[in-house]
């Protein structure tokens, strides 16, 4: 599975981007997709995650009200990431994550690092 990250870029706080990331090769069966994001000096963190359906989102707290995971519904392999009022503590490289399962319990296990499939970052620089 190859996952393909876009929509990285710069902006002034409090304004908004959108990021999306398209699943392609293997994507048979169900699997949960996600973001994390690393800033610079730090670890990678978790951002988002959904569950295959949909149905279930889940949001690290420094994101939460602020950001919405949604899957396309022309494009059942792809997710966007909305990012509003967005801050200069939201600058890191942004990165899509996936894997197998579609469960509640899946998206759980990404949450915690289980990840099977990483796209490559895009940048997202939030001016103060």
């Amino acid at each position: 599975v190859q996952l393909q990250a876009s929509g990285g870029g710069l902006v002034q706080a409090g304004g908004s981007l959108r990021l999306s990331c398209a699943a392609s090769g293997r994507t048979f069966g169900n699997y949960v997709m996600g973001w994390f994001r690393q800033a610079p000096g730090k670890e990678r963190e978790f951002v988002t995650a959904i569950t295959w359906s949909g149905g279930a989102t889940d949001y690290s707290d420094s994101v939460k009200g602020r950001f919405t995971i949604s899957r396309d519904n022309a494009a059942e392999n792809t997710v966007h990431l909305q990012m509003n009022n967005l801050k200069p503590e939201d600058t890191a490289v942004y990165y899509c994550a996936s894997a197998s399962g579609g469960s509640i319990r899946s998206m759980e296990l990404l949450r915690s690092g289980g990840v099977h499939y990483w796209g490559k970052g895009t940048q997202v620089t939030v001016s103060s």
